[in-house]
């Protein structure tokens, strides 16, 4: 009786099923990766009969997916009221990041599980990330960006500066002495950030002077 009351309720509020399924996909795929992600928990998680779970996403590939396009869709949302002045986005992304864990936790365990050429949905995501390149090189041209950089390598350097930290807090407890969670750690690297991004603004519009120290 209780599974039917589970299916009951299910059907009589779909889009509550569908986001307690999906946060509980996020936290179990985030956990064990795709490969070792069982359903059955996903579905004992979201207090939901597992059929109903097949019926909403299809097979465990679908609720993989649906969970990666409900978080690059909240993404976007957020990108798309920032400032476009890479001193406010890039401490912004970081914040994101250390309060967005599983979702670095998930990309990692993506790399360690998928093959090197081929993710799933890789199709739609690489056509997202070439929207996000066509950005950047708009920006340059704008002014709003510098353009000493290729669009590329700049993609790469702002995810590997807002995401590091989190995807290896091992590292980042190592040379920082603190954990990734420390807020004094935190309030200093968001800091680090926003000074780092005048290298990435037009030469007008630096105010910082940026040494390098080899």
């Amino acid at each position: 009786m209780a599974k039917l009351a589970k299916t009951d309720g299910a059907a009589r509020n779909p889009e509550r099923s569908r986001e307690r399924i999906l946060s509980a996909a996020l936290k179990e795929f985030a956990a064990k990766g795709f490969a070792g992600a069982r359903v059955d928990l996903i579905a004992k998680q979201a207090a939901i009969n597992k059929r109903m779970l097949y019926h909403y996403f299809g097979d465990k590939e679908g609720l993989f997916k649906a969970v990666l396009r409900r978080k690059i869709s909240e993404r976007r949302a957020w990108a798309a009221n920032l400032s476009s002045d890479p001193a406010e986005r890039l401490p912004f992304w970081f914040k994101t990041a250390c309060n967005d864990a599983d979702w670095i936790r998930l990309l990692e365990w993506e790399a360690l599980q998928s093959d090197e050429h081929k993710v799933i949905d890789e199709k739609e995501r690489r056509a997202l990330m070439a929207g996000w390149l066509k950005r950047l090189r708009q920006r340059q041209k704008r002014g709003e960006l510098s353009s000493a950089f290729d669009p590329l390598h700049l993609a790469l350097a702002i995810q590997s500066l807002t995401m590091f930290p989190v995807a290896f807090p091992q590292l980042t407890r190592l040379i920082a002495g603190k954990s990734i969670s420390d807020p004094k750690f935190q309030h200093g690297h968001a800091e680090f950030l926003r000074k780092f991004a005048a290298a990435f603004q037009p030469a007008h519009g630096r105010h910082i002077k940026i040494n390098f120290v080899k």
